[in-house]
């Protein structure tokens, strides 16, 4: 829960941020010169790009956890069973022995985004944080459709 309130906190630092900003943004336009204009145009597209990199990880991150309580209230989710360092960090030798296990349940089941995110996590946990987004991405937009298709199959708080 710790991280969900660091995210809505630094979400709304950040629309402050855009505020000030915005306002910074006016005034330079307001000079009338050519660099003013021009700074004060990119101090308006700037924010919106932050706001849709903001909005991105957060739907992420709502998204993952979503799928989390999913597998969580099904009694799905992966039993980590690697050796850990003394940092908590799973060994990354096992962690790659243990992910062949994980894709060929992608490959005999590419529609399942349960298999889609157990293969995030072994992406995880082998350290292949690009790919493991990549594989929960794709678990939460495969999820998003199953529950458009039957609406109740998403009702897990």
């Amino acid at each position: 829960m710790k991280s969900r309130t660091a995210a809505w906190l630094m979400a709304l630092l950040l629309v402050l941020y855009f505020v000030l900003v915005g306002w910074r943004a006016v005034q330079f336009m307001g000079t009338g010169e050519l660099v003013g204009i021009l700074i004060g145009i990119a101090l308006i597209v700037l924010p919106f790009v932050g706001a849709w990199a903001l909005w991105r990880e957060l739907a992420f991150g709502f998204g993952s956890e979503r799928l989390v309580k999913r597998l969580d209230a099904e009694d799905e989710l992966p039993v980590e069973e690697l050796t850990v360092s003394a940092t908590g960090r799973p060994d990354r030798v096992e962690a790659a022995a243990d992910f062949a296990r994980f894709q060929s349940a992608v490959e005999e089941h590419p529609e399942s985004w349960r298999d889609w995110f157990r293969l995030g996590l072994a992406y995880d946990a082998a350290r292949d944080r690009r790919r493991a987004r990549r594989a929960i991405s794709h678990a939460i937009r495969l999820e998003r459709a199953e529950s458009r298709a039957d609406p109740a199959a998403g009702d897990v708080r």
